[in-house]
């Protein structure tokens, strides 16, 4: 049986190399050797997805070694996650970030991505899919309470719906309980701010790192 380190080192290397089949592999592994499955994705997992969102904004690594990676470490989470809820453990967060791709808006990729990222960076991240409606987006900012909310646009024909779910926050009454972040290929710093949202995401590495400085400030 390899010892424990090892695991860790190759669930991290299994991340790095974008390599999902290894990363389940190690992370069925850990649940043979009776590891903690939180400390494997902590010091496995999220550290081989951070190495990659430094090497990607250092230009080392492109935006399909994010996308691999990020698939490969939600793949080994995947794994070990029914053995977390037996055990009633859950990772420790930083906050609750609320993420979603706006009505009409069917693509996945960049939000996927950016959950997983900032779910290496310990955020409880609760991702509610594509094509929401904008008062999904206002009911569920009152139930769950994020501090951030993420929206997705990729097309210009969509991104005005995140106006729409800003309108419909303030409609709702739950605007100033919650910070709106926006990104996605045709969303700009520009607009961001036309639409009163609070901050800008460029790609998945900008919008953690925005994110973390969010809930210090």
């Amino acid at each position: 049986m390899s010892a424990p380190t090892d695991i860790l080192q190759k669930l991290s290397d299994s991340v790095i190399e974008g390599n999902s089949q290894e990363a389940k592999k190690w992370a069925i592994e850990v649940l043979n050797s009776g590891l903690d499955p939180l400390e494997a994705i902590e010091k496995g997992l999220a550290k081989g997805l951070r190495e990659v969102g430094r090497r990607f904004e250092c230009g080392e690594m492109f935006l399909m070694h994010l996308i691999l990676s990020a698939e490969a470490m939600k793949a080994g989470v995947e794994i070990m996650k029914p053995e977390m809820l037996k055990q009633n453990k859950e990772l420790k967060s930083l906050g609750t970030f609320l993420i979603g791709t706006v009505e009409g808006d069917l693509h996945d990729i960049g939000k996927s991505i950016v959950s997983a990222m900032l779910t290496a960076e310990g955020f409880d991240v609760v991702d509610l899919g594509v094509d929401i409606p904008d008062r999904i987006f206002a009911e569920k900012t009152k139930e769950i309470k994020p501090q951030i909310l993420g929206l997705s646009a990729l097309m210009t024909t969509t991104r005005t719906k995140q106006r729409d779910v800003i309108d419909a926050l303030n409609r709702a009454g739950v605007r100033n309980m919650v910070t709106v972040m926006v990104g996605g290929a045709t969303v700009t710093p520009e607009w961001a701010q036309q639409i009163g949202a609070d901050a800008y995401g460029e790609d998945a590495v900008d919008a953690t790192k925005k994110a973390r400085q969010l809930l210090k400030g």
